[in-house]
């Protein structure tokens, strides 16, 4: 573990690159740190320290921007021999959190985590104060390499060395500054099918086939940003198909310092050309295949060439027919299948065995064991059956007593072993326990320090939606194709319901459509609360009697239309085809759905990918419910909110009515502010507009309390006055509960003739204005105190006469207090607006006097708003 202190920086430390970025004291500023230093170490090349570099950067940024609330400045400098990060905030006054006799903090301690972990991933780290900043920082110790070289391998034999195709080709493609092509050689020409007058000026990304899942690697124009690069993707050819390749860009300058980046591709199976050697002395021998997603994501491949030698020469050292070696797990109750020779394809990577098999000796994996005939003894080595293989003799790789693996070495024919071959191969187990164990924990360290990486982006993304279908897109896309081919989420509703398939995806879109109708088809698994992962064997079986159904009917009838889908069928049957999992989803003591996840024919999970998949489902399973808590809390305050809305708007003979309303807030439709327009008697109309102090439901509780008083009392008979008297008691009967309520409540009534009279009481609201048709604009009304302050109120009620064409506007004060800097709209720049109306509908009327007051300022509005427009129409109008 390393400890803190003062660094100490030599001469022959030269600073070699150096990059510096400052962030926000926001929440988001987290992941954009993490992207930060995640890009700048990719680009100097220098992959393997990612993931420590990124963890401990989260740490020490969140610190700085959540819980000391100042903004941040990470600084990385490259030097000969280290990459130092250096995180900077601007409060100086915390303290280490160092105990006595030096040691940290209980990692179970919010504050001093970050320094827990400089302590244990760091080669060196400390904190440095001045009068105005705190510097945390942390080195990471690059690899070291022999004077004058780079890397290199071992001589080896002809048989061992790479294969390609009889030519190797090198696609070298050049992309400009925009990102597209400007540059195709003829490799290129005949790998991909283009001339080079086709693709020139057209964007990598159109013929890319970019792996990309969000919060996990780097995109196509992040790849092509950065200094170097390396890794495999795919290439769409002129024929349809995409070819899996292997890519390494080089970032350039011309010589009038024009940036393009120059990239080198290959097949995948001919990576080997250009891929850089993981560590200096290369591990040769390795078997050609596909990169596996999750070993890309751990950082660097699994030891699996030192284990495929070792199962070879010890297939060759005793002149077997098949060898195979697996590795024990963490508890040593199941043994792992990690190299094979001479063996079927569903006795690869990673299947599953247990240690125990029998009571017998011989049904252990800690001991050697000889079986002369396997036909004798059915089942003594389960990962034999059904391969015809009928001698076999199995040893125990033992490191310190503990068992780390078993080695086997199996023959078709019966009696080819004994006690002589167990001791040979026992004595070349031994010496190779120590090397495999060395690698296997090497791999672990990775798998873990990744595993750690993958959580803190998995966590931060689901953090940042409370949407929950943006969730199950994420849950999805996070586990395909890192953790597996393909995903399926199913959600439950509630204790009652059944599962339902609510999302699926596969790496390969073409086959979404086929995977959703066969798990539709299907019962959904059980949801069982038990923690951990769970075969699932029904899809695999529905997709191999699919497969099975739809050949016998393409053989039966080859021209007829329905065997036209069997292409389709094998496909799918083929992804589901390999190991599938369901991992329970539960939060808050509930099962709130299963999280599914499967590989395609014959293919394992490994047991990392299952704890991994296992934490991050406990993650997103707390995201679900949050989003589906978040869904059903803003359901119900938006019923409610709707309910404090008059349902609509009553016809009213000879006059137009329009209303604009605007709640402040997000997620509210009704605020402090409302209106109501209502019937009440013998062609009389009751209408209000009016503002309860303050916004949000707080207000909206007396807005429902002021309109549904209105329409009782004025439908009792009650004139203007005593409904805003009585209503102003009520106010008050509140108590603490209670808001001062500015209101404008009048009576229209109107007349044979076209106009309309008008009684009106304006208590403490802005007052109504009256547009002539001259263009001419007057207040309708006299102000008066406001309610829900005094008890004793003497209010009186005004009179006026509307005539044809007249415009009556009635606003709240989130129009007329609408403000720019120091400047206010005011009821002067309201009555300036106003007269621009002349000739308008009541609804053009109410939409100006809406778009003048957006236009007043920039920002957005704080306050609610109502607008009331009635214009008594014309005779020529009717």
């Amino acid at each position: 573990m390393a400890e803190p202190g003062v660094e100490t920086r030599t001469r022959s430390s030269v600073i070699t690159a150096r990059a510096t970025a400052s962030f926000e004291p926001v929440g988001r500023s987290v992941a954009a740190a993490r992207a930060f230093v995640r890009d700048t170490l990719q680009g100097w090349g220098h992959p393997e320290l990612v993931d420590d570099a990124v963890v401990l950067t989260s740490e020490l940024v969140t610190n700085a921007v959540i819980h000391a609330g100042t903004a941040a400045e990470v600084l990385c400098l490259r030097s000969d021999d280290s990459i130092r990060v250096e995180v900077a905030d601007r409060y100086p006054e915390r303290e280490i959190p160092v105990q006595s006799g030096r040691t940290l903090g209980s990692p179970d301690r919010e504050n001093g985590r970050g320094l827990l972990l400089c302590a244990a991933l760091a080669h060196r780290w400390g904190v440095d104060y001045t009068p105005t900043r705190k510097h945390v920082w942390f080195h990471l110790d690059l690899a070291q390499r022999p004077v004058g070289t780079r890397s290199a391998g071992p001589v080896l034999p002809d048989a061992l060395l790479p294969v390609t195709d009889s030519r190797a080709r090198v696609a070298v493609v050049q992309i400009d500054r925009a990102g597209a092509v400007s540059a195709w050689n003829d490799d290129a020409e005949e790998l991909f099918g283009y001339a080079s007058e086709q693709v020139t000026g057209k964007p990598l990304g159109d013929l890319a086939a970019w792996p990309h899942t969000p919060g996990i690697g780097t995109g196509l124009a992040e790849a092509l940003r950065l200094s170097r690069w390396e890794g495999s993707y795919g290439i769409r050819c002129a024929d349809g198909r995409v070819i899996p390749v292997y890519a390494a860009h080089l970032r350039v300058r011309d010589a009038e310092g024009e940036p393009s980046t120059v990239c080198l591709l290959v097949r995948e199976h001919e990576r080997a050309i250009l891929q850089t050697p993981q560590r200096p002395a290369s591990e040769p021998g390795s078997e050609s295949r596909a990169a596996d997603p999750f070993e890309v994501f751990i950082g660097s491949p699994a030891p699996d060439g030192l284990l495929q030698r070792t199962v070879e020469r010890a297939r060759d050292m005793l002149d077997g027919d098949a060898a195979f070696l697996l590795l024990a797990t963490d508890d040593e109750t199941e043994l792992e299948v990690r190299a094979t020779t001479g063996l079927p394809a569903a006795r690869q990577r990673f299947a599953r065995v247990p240690v125990e098999t029998g009571a017998s000796r011989y049904g252990s994996a800690r001991m050697p064991a000889v079986h002369e005939d396997l036909a004798a003894v059915p089942g003594a080595v389960p990962l034999l059956e059904g391969t015809g293989m009928r001698s076999v003799v199995t040893v125990p790789l033992k490191v310190e007593g503990r068992l780390t693996g078993s080695l086997g070495v199996a023959a078709e024919a019966a009696n080819r072993y004994s006690n002589e071959e167990a001791l040979r191969l026992q004595f070349a187990a031994d010496r190779i326990a120590l090397a495999v164990e060395s690698a296997r924990l090497g791999e672990l360290e990775r798998l873990r320090r990744g595993s750690l990486s993958f959580l803190v982006e998995a966590s931060d993304l689901l953090a940042g939606t409370l949407d929950r279908d943006q969730t199950l897109a994420l849950m999805a896309q996070m586990t395909v194709p890192t953790l597996a081919t393909w995903c399926a989420v199913y959600t439950i509703a509630d204790q009652s319901s059944d599962p339902y398939l609510s999302y699926v995806l596969h790496e390969d879109e073409d086959r979404i459509d086929g995977l959703k109708d066969l798990l539709s088809s299907i019962s959904p698994p059980d949801p069982v609360p038990t923690p951990g992962a769970r075969v699932w064997t029904a899809p695999g079986d529905a997709a191999h009697r699919a497969a099975l159904s739809a050949s016998v009917r393409a053989l039966d009838h080859p021209t007829s239309p329905l065997s036209s889908g069997i292409d389709t069928t094998l496909a799918t049957a083929s992804a589901v085809a390999g190991e599938t999992v369901v991992l329970p989803l539960v939060a808050r003591n509930r099962v709130i759905g299963m999280l599914t996840l499967g590989r395609p024919s014959e293919d394992h999970f490994r047991q990392e990918i299952l704890e991994l998949a296992e934490d991050l489902s406990r993650r997103a399973a707390l995201a679900l419910d949050n989003a589906r808590l978040y869904s059903e809390r803003v359901a119900i305050s938006q019923s409610l909110q709707r309910s404090l809305l008059p349902p609509g708007l009553p016809h009213i003979p000879g006059v137009e009515v329009d209303v604009i309303y605007r709640a402040a807030g997000e997620g509210n439709e009704v605020g402090g502010d409302f209106y109501d327009l209502f019937p009440i008697r013998d062609g009389a109309y009751g209408f209000a507009i009016g503002d309860v102090c303050g916004t949000g439901p707080e207000a909206a509780a007396v807005t429902g309390l002021a309109r549904h008083a209105l329409r009782l009392l004025a439908r009792e008979g009650f004139g203007g006055p005593a409904v805003l008297e009585r209503l102003n008691a009520a106010i008050l009967d509140e108590g603490a509960r209670s808001r001062f309520l500015t209101l404008l409540y009048g009576e229209m009534r109107p007349q044979e003739d076209g106009s309309a009279i008008l009684k009106v009481v304006c208590a403490g609201h802005p007052l109504p204005l009256r547009l002539r048709p001259d263009g001419t604009v007057t207040s309708a009304a006299e102000p008066q105190p406001l309610l829900g302050v005094m008890e004793d109120l003497e209010l009186y009620e005004e009179t006026i006469t509307l005539d044809p064409g007249d415009v009556l506007l009635c606003v709240t004060d989130g129009v007329t207090e609408r403000r720019e800097g120091t400047r206010m709209l005011g009821d002067d720049g309201l009555a300036e607006v106003l007269k621009t109306c002349t000739g308008l509908t009541a609804g053009a009327v109410a939409s100006r006097v809406l778009r003048a007051v957006e236009r007043f300022a920039q920002a957005p509005a704080s306050d609610d708003m109502a607008i009331l427009a009635m214009r008594l129409r014309e005779p020529d109008d009717r």
